[in-house]
């Protein structure tokens, strides 16, 4: 008998629907090369999940999660849902509750340059050639998850001591958060090229300092590893200036949320990124990039990372890796012979090399 994985599919809101689809497509395709079946479960999150339950993260969504192998997720939020008043649920809710429901501390986001579209990069092909960062960004502490509050205009709380209001965002981490988040760094540095960079702002921050402490503490068990200390600020200018002395980069919540979207720049766009969130007993996956509300429903949106997260739920959730190997060899090939959508494709590009979101999977599917 076959195995079976059920997979909870979170199509979510603007292009989600659209790239979401195109990589059930390609599982398909795996599923008919092999022995294995995927059931896809299928729930309501973000905007979406607002107008039909009034939340953003519905109490039978996380149950289909919680009882599913795997998640797959498109993308949350639009303009529809930025305009509500404070305390009225937004759609980055259901992205931020079910990271912290499912225990998700772990983020993953590979960012490497293909080679046929290398030209596309606002950067030089001599600067981004040999790029292939892993970025292993903290998810669940920090910023995003301390406590929040604005206070009411006071007097004596604005610049200069004149009237104004007060707002507060605390970043709070422990040693056993930064240290589960460094081993999986470490061992992921481990089976790439032993090289780990940990980035933090221990020159300002006590939140820094400890980090720098605890990776240090952890590096002794890693003797094989290099390990190299990277304040946030010059790490964001060094990803642009030499990416390619990074291997594996690790970092807390927001820094990793910035330098990851940053790092986008070097494949030369956020549609080719994928990303796996990963807990002890459960796991997410989901492209780098937003809802691009402007372009939903148009099939134009380059499903690509939403593909690469399909494949990296092959390997880390399923142990399926030759089955991922061969969605990237897919990926590659579709690019080798000059397939494009529209966000990276360039004024030489033949228009009819140009395909929509779900040519773009079709074309991926039939290389499987």
């Amino acid at each position: 008998m076959s195995d079976c994985h059920r997979i909870c599919v979170l199509p979510g809101d603007g292009i989600g629907p659209e790239v979401v689809a195109a990589a059930l497509d390609v599982l398909r395709a795996v599923q008919a090369k092999s022995d294995v079946r995927f059931e896809f479960c299928e729930a309501p999150i973000g905007g979406v999940a607002i107008d039909e339950y009034g939340v953003a993260l519905p109490e039978n969504t996380l149950r289909i999660a919680r009882g599913c192998d795997a998640v797959i997720l498109g993308a949350v939020g639009g303009p529809k849902w930025d305009t509500v008043q404070p305390g009225c649920p937004r759609p980055e809710d259901g992205l931020l509750g079910i990271r912290k429901e499912l225990g998700l501390f772990a983020n993953l986001r590979p960012v490497r340059v293909y080679a046929p579209i290398a030209s596309h990069s606002p950067l030089k092909a001599s600067i981004i050639q040999n790029a292939d960062i892993l970025i292993v960004r903290e998810l669940t502490g920090g910023l995003y998850f301390g406590e929040h509050a604005t206070h009411a205009e006071v007097e004596g709380a604005g610049i200069g001591g004149g009237r104004g209001a007060r707002a507060h965002d605390v970043m709070l981490y422990s040693e056993f958060e930064i240290e589960r988040i460094g081993r999986q760094a470490f061992e992921a540095a481990r089976m790439r090229k032993g090289k780990l960079t940990s980035v933090d702002k221990a020159n300002v921050l006590d939140t820094g300092q400890l980090w720098r402490k605890v990776i240090h503490e952890l590096a002794r068990e890693y003797p094989d590893v290099e390990l190299v200390d990277m304040l946030v600020d010059n790490c964001a200018m060094q990803i642009i200036r030499d990416p390619s002395q990074f291997d594996v980069i690790v970092t807390e919540n927001t820094f990793g949320d910035i330098l990851s979207d940053e790092a986008s720049v070097l494949a030369g766009s956020l549609g080719l990124l994928a990303s796996a969130s990963l807990g002890q007993d459960n796991a997410l996956f989901e492209p780098c990039h937003g809802s691009a509300p402007d372009i939903a429903g148009k099939n134009i949106a380059n499903p690509i990372g939403q593909i690469q997260s399909a494949a990296m739920m092959l390997e880390y959730s399923f142990g399926m890796a030759d089955a991922a190997r061969s969605i990237g060899d897919a990926v590659d090939g579709a690019l080798a012979e000059g397939w494009r959508t529209f966000d990276i494709a360039s004024e030489e590009t033949p228009a009819s090399l140009i395909l929509g979101t779900r040519e773009m999977g079709e074309r991926i599917a039939e290389r499987i």
